[in-house]
């Protein structure tokens, strides 16, 4: 990771939808979450699309109600364990909406979300939690705050909302590559 929170390995895109943390707030969670765009479908560039602000509402009946919402995740993985960065580390990503953990609102203040290109039906690649895994480590090192205890997934955080990371995501074998 450089001096800028960009992560070296990771393909650069940002997003103009960030911001910047409260004074103050500590880095200490890390959210997992799935995407696919449209649903079920991977490799195209719809999900680029999304989170640069610029998806096209006519390419696909699904994008009529997303396109224009101003969502990020700092952290793509996709299926075959590419990296794209969308919003450097200590910035604001905008991946949790309405959220708490442990008893703590607006989980966007103080996280880092990181997307696997994925849908809760589909099991993920084992190179996706090869890559997980590494940015992982090197973010727990980074941000002392980030513990075991302190990586959830989105359901987590919105439970009845938000179902993602998703049944398939198997979180022993993830834990057990963390260390």
């Amino acid at each position: 990771m450089d001096a800028d929170g960009w992560l070296i390995r990771a393909q650069r895109r940002p997003s103009p939808f960030c911001n910047a943390r409260p004074a103050g707030a500590a880095i200490d969670l890390l959210v997992i979450h799935n995407i696919s765009l449209p649903p079920g479908e991977f490799g195209g560039p719809w999900i680029d699309d999304l989170f640069l602000g610029r998806l096209d509402p006519q390419a696909h009946p699904y994008f009529r109600d997303i396109a224009g919402v101003p969502v990020s995740a700092h952290l793509l993985i996709r299926r075959n364990g590419a990296c794209i960065q969308y919003v450097p580390f200590g910035e604001r990503a905008w991946h949790a909406g309405v959220s708490c953990f442990q008893g703590r609102e607006r989980c966007n203040d103080y996280s880092i979300g990181i997307e696997l290109e994925g849908s809760d039906d589909i099991p993920f690649s084992q190179v996706q939690y090869q890559v997980l895994a590494t940015v992982t480590r090197d973010l727990m090192a980074a941000y002392l705050g980030i513990t075991q205890g302190r990586i959830a997934g989105h359901s987590d955080l919105s439970p009845g909302r938000k179902t993602d990371p998703g049944p398939h995501f198997d979180w022993g074998r993830y834990r057990a590559l963390i260390g």
